[in-house]
């Protein structure tokens, strides 16, 4: 098994007043040669919007771009045609931007902070037009993996939203004591995971709140809570190519 272990404290922060912003990887100002990806996961970014401010019309291209609302609400319009989308926490968006989009996003609330991760996989298709959408998910049971995301395809029987990338974005809700075996798509595939709140740990290292690590080079391991956790993982093709 490899771990490439990255404490909360090591991530980029931006502190633009109407924004906190915590980068896992290279991002905007934040440059750490050795944080720059992990395999086709690009950006992972944990911000904390104030009320009623936003990101202005910006432009995105080649890149599927995923948005996990975790509290409040955020509002999205875009060159698609979507204008003012509501995501509520409990929902997850997904953009493929594509030949190009341009897009806006704001906190929909004007009392409220909005907290999210915005999440960019690099595609293995280039150029595609591009496209929207967005689902609300239901609560699972404890220990139940909830997969938010997945790639085009695959033949799923749950309601994950599509992308261009043989990628798995899923959820994890563990009570404390209690464990999970995750299994990796592939030989190629790492896996990214969050801890989302709580504490857990995989082998000898724990992961606090807002903690990651990178597994790869294994088929299945094992994720134990220590106490209540929430844990997102992102798994990918750690080498992959476009076409």
């Amino acid at each position: 098994m490899k771990l490439v272990f990255h404490e909360a404290s090591s991530r980029g922060f931006a502190n633009h007043g109407w924004l906190q912003a915590n980068h896992s990887f290279s991002f905007a100002g934040f440059y750490d040669a050795e944080k720059m990806n992990y395999g086709a996961l690009r950006v992972l970014n944990d911000d904390l919007i104030a009320p009623s401010m936003g990101f202005g019309t910006h432009p995105h291209d080649n890149m599927e771009i995923i948005t996990i609302p975790l509290s409040g609400l955020l509002k999205h319009k875009d060159s698609m045609g979507n204008t003012w989308e509501k995501v509520n926490a409990g929902e997850v968006q997904v953009m493929s931007a594509g030949t190009g989009i341009q897009h806006s996003e704001i906190n929909g609330s004007t009392t409220e902070p909005l907290s999210l991760f915005q999440i960019w996989i690099v595609p293995n298709k280039r150029n595609v037009t591009p496209r929207y959408d967005q689902h609300y998910f239901e609560q699972l049971s404890d220990g139940e993996l909830q997969i938010l995301v997945s790639p085009f395809d695959e033949v799923c029987s749950n309601s994950s939203l599509k992308i261009h990338q043989d990628a798995q974005i899923s959820r994890l809700n563990l009570a404390a004591h209690t464990a999970f075996d995750y299994t990796l798509k592939s030989p190629n595939h790492g896996v990214y995971i969050m801890q989302v709140f709580g504490a857990s740990k995989i082998e000898t290292t724990t992961l606090n709140s807002r903690d990651a690590v990178g597994v790869s080079e294994i088929n299945d391991f094992k994720i134990e809570a220590t106490e209540e956790s929430q844990l997102l993982f992102i798994e990918v093709p750690l080498t992959f190519s476009e076409s």
